[in-house]
């Protein structure tokens, strides 16, 4: 499959980037890509969570009352849970939350999400850029011209820029990543991926892998 190449302007530059039809062009598996977003947002999840049950209460062991003849029921601990103060019934207690995927599934997966983002004319390839100074209104400028200033976007480099990261670090509207940073997540989180030519044959290549 041929895509022309824009540059930065939003201009075509008369060159074609042919995106593989292994990567781009499959029969998309949406099984695989469900269970990589729940596995993605599932290690979002710390896991931290902890309440005190009874057992864990700073408090008096004391009985607090006698057992019979009070007219109400019986109560032997300040720290039981129907007291206000008391340990929590059930209470929620530290949990791991990853999810364990094979590695040919995280690809299919990728590759599945891919193909959804080009039946909907949503890749964009753009040649190669870099600022001279990190400026967030440079990054803005560029979104504009591709018509994408108002859409969620995921900007796709070949290799760490510094120059491009940082310029769009301060605008919410758009993810820079580098190839192997991608998730099958983050193309479906938003509307435009912007493929740099440099990011092609790496993207490929780590899709492609037995």
């Amino acid at each position: 499959m041929k895509v022309a190449v824009l540059d930065i302007k939003g201009k075509d530059t008369g060159r074609k980037a042919n995106l593989s039809d292994d990567v781009f062009a499959i029969e998309p598996n949406k099984h695989a890509v469900y269970l990589d977003v729940k596995q993605y947002l599932a290690h979002q999840r710390q896991g931290t969570h902890k309440a005190k049950e009874r057992a864990e209460i700073a408090g008096s062991t004391r009985k607090i009352k006698k057992q019979k003849g009070t007219g109400t029921a019986r109560a032997g601990s300040i720290k039981s849970p129907v007291f206000r103060g008391g340990g929590r019934i059930f209470g929620p207690r530290p949990k791991d939350y990853t999810q364990k995927l094979n590695k040919n599934l995280k690809r299919l997966a990728r590759k599945s999400a891919l193909t959804l983002k080009s039946k909907e004319n949503a890749i964009l390839v753009v040649e190669d850029f870099d600022f001279d100074t990190p400026k967030t209104k440079d990054f803005v400028q560029v979104l504009k011209t591709l018509g994408l200033e108002n859409k969620k976007s995921l900007i796709v480099l070949g290799d760490s820029n510094k120059g491009v990261y940082l310029s769009s670090r301060n605008f919410k509207g758009s993810e820079v990543i580098t190839n192997s940073e991608l998730s099958t997540y983050k193309i479906l989180n938003a509307n435009s991926v912007v493929l740099l030519e440099g990011s092609l044959e790496g993207l490929e290549s780590n899709l492609n892998k037995q």
